[in-house]
């Protein structure tokens, strides 16, 4: 891992975004609260917000760090057809979020597709990226 120990703390943020592709036929099941699993968007929900606590474990030279916030918002887009997330991650420290705020996506997206995949199998995750950080050496970036 990189030595971050002579960095101060700074407030830092990251958003990052994804989308699931699916059928017209998928998207109206999720809309309808008709999957099987249960209710996809608050499930994937969940576990994007616990992929972005557990960032540290699945990224071999993550720092650990003690998030202030984790957000992930999954939201139905019927110009997709699909599901847009969006995750913000925030923490007061020496290293950025940019990790957790990905791994928070990603997790939700792939929750998604395990919770829809009996209904289909060929749903893309698509687009997976940084949105936006805040803070740290390199300041402000914004992709959107």
């Amino acid at each position: 891992m990189v030595d971050v120990g002579a960095k101060a703390d700074t407030e830092r943020i990251a958003v990052a975004r994804g989308e699931v592709h699916m059928k017209q036929e998928t998207f109206d099941l999720i809309r309808a609260g008709q999957i099987k699993k249960g209710d996809v968007l608050t499930v994937a929900q969940i576990a994007g917000i616990s992929a972005a606590k557990r960032t540290s474990e699945l990224i071999p030279l993550c720092h650990p760090l003690f998030l202030s916030k984790v957000d992930v918002d999954l939201a139905l887009d019927e110009s997709i057809p699909g599901v847009v997330i969006t995750a913000t991650a925030k923490v007061t420290g020496k290293t950025g979020v940019e990790m957790e705020a990905l791994t928070a996506v990603s997790v939700a997206a792939l929750t998604v597709y395990d919770m829809a995949k009996a209904a289909e199998k060929t749903m893309r995750i698509q687009n997976i990226r940084l949105v936006e950080k805040h803070g740290g050496q390199s300041g402000d970036i914004v992709n959107e």
